[in-house]
């Protein structure tokens, strides 16, 4: 299949008018205008499909429940709104609770059910955290890092953990970060570190920051904490919660300046309430009262407990922040990809890769999602 007179986004990270061509799921050229004759697109945009890499859930499941239905609702949902690929992410629970989570992970990965979102890896958001920074965490499951319980949850998952969550000032936790950093990318999260300790952090192989400015020490003049420690670490990827409630529109644009498209990951950390009305809800084990598109604890409403909202709204709203979209588009897909080391086969309309795309209108809106090449048939 040929696609022809759109404003296709490169892996130059810009948009360049021309077409594209699909076989057996993956693209295998970039045309220039005119090259070939072809489906017309009308002048729209073209972009990958985005990755979500910090997700709990929508349409009232939630990944930790170990629901195989379940899974696949939520991964039908993300697909219907132009996430193609993610990696859903755990709470702070108990062993037994998170193997069954991650046992249905590693059967719906295999199955890779049609008119779903890919699932790409598990981010291992807990138990590893600081009680002073937990959030919307579970408390009564928080322990100090534990190397034998990751790789027993990472066997149950068939090698899928991505990311694995870790508050660096914990006992043991730079032993652990040295020897789970051979295996998946490590973040920083949930924790009351210093500069000092997130740097021993960063030098031991901490890669990824798990949802900037949340959780963690505020950067300040004369503590710049862990913001401030990933900032001048060049190869260290970081998330944004960009909704404008979880990081105030004036700070997404100022961690924007700081790290640039290339190290900004957008993320929705969404709850199962995403997709949902106004009601009460679960995560963890813990009650949540969905209001507009944020989530509170029940029992501590001064507490975010995470986002009502899908990746594609919090792009949305990144552009209405002030990014540019070229630099929005990079940080939903080609810059996740990378954190979850699949940039080899998604994340960018490159020849070989698998064809997950996004055709967008000129306000940037959602006009059809295609997976590997295919236009998803409900929108």
């Amino acid at each position: 299949m040929i696609y022809q007179n759109a404003m296709v986004f490169g892996p130059d990270f810009r948009f360049h008018k021309g077409g594209f061509a699909v076989e057996g799921g993956r693209f295998s050229r970039v045309l220039t205008v005119g090259e070939a004759e072809g489906t017309d697109l009308g002048g729209l945009y073209v972009v990958p499909g985005f990755i979500d890499v910090h997700n709990h859930g929508n349409s009232g499941k939630d990944f930790s429940d170990g629901d195989d239905e379940g899974l696949k609702t939520l991964a039908r949902y993300l697909a219907k709104n132009g996430v193609t690929s993610f990696a859903p992410a755990s709470v702070t629970l108990p062993e037994s609770q998170l193997k069954t989570a991650y046992e249905s992970a590693a059967r719906f990965a295999k199955a890779a059910p049609a008119g779903c979102a890919v699932l790409r890896g598990i981010h291992m958001e807990g138990p590893f955290f600081s009680e002073k920074k937990k959030g919307a965490q579970n408390g009564a499951y928080l322990q100090n890092p534990n190397y034998e319980m990751f790789l027993r949850l990472n066997e149950a998952a068939e090698g899928l953990i991505k990311i694995a969550d870790v508050a660096p000032e914990l006992p043991g936790a730079i032993e652990y970060i040295e020897k789970v950093s051979k295996i998946c990318a490590v973040s920083i999260a949930h924790t009351d570190a210093n500069y000092d300790q997130s740097k021993a952090a960063i030098a031991a192989g901490v890669t990824h920051i798990t949802h900037l400015f949340n959780a963690m020490p505020s950067f300040l003049h004369r503590a710049p904490g862990v913001v401030g420690a990933a900032a001048e670490s060049p190869w260290v990827i970081a998330e944004l919660i960009c909704d404008g409630q979880h990081v105030h529109e004036s700070v997404v644009r100022a961690a924007f300046s700081m790290f640039g498209a290339d190290r900004l990951c957008l993320i929705s950390d969404a709850l199962s309430c995403c997709g949902m009305p106004k009601g009460e809800y679960e995560l963890g084990g813990q009650k949540i009262i969905l209001d507009g598109t944020v989530a509170r604890l029940a029992d501590a409403p001064d507490t975010l407990a995470g986002s009502a909202n899908n990746l594609f709204g919090i792009f949305r709203l990144a552009l209405s922040f002030g990014i540019p979209a070229e630099a929005a588009v990079r940080m939903a897909s080609e810059t996740p990809a990378r954190a979850l080391g699949v940039a080899d086969e998604v994340g960018s309309i490159t020849n070989g890769k698998r064809a997950d795309f996004l055709v967008l209108n000129g306000d940037f809106s959602l006009n059809r999602v295609y997976l590997a090449g295919s236009a998803l048939t409900e929108n």
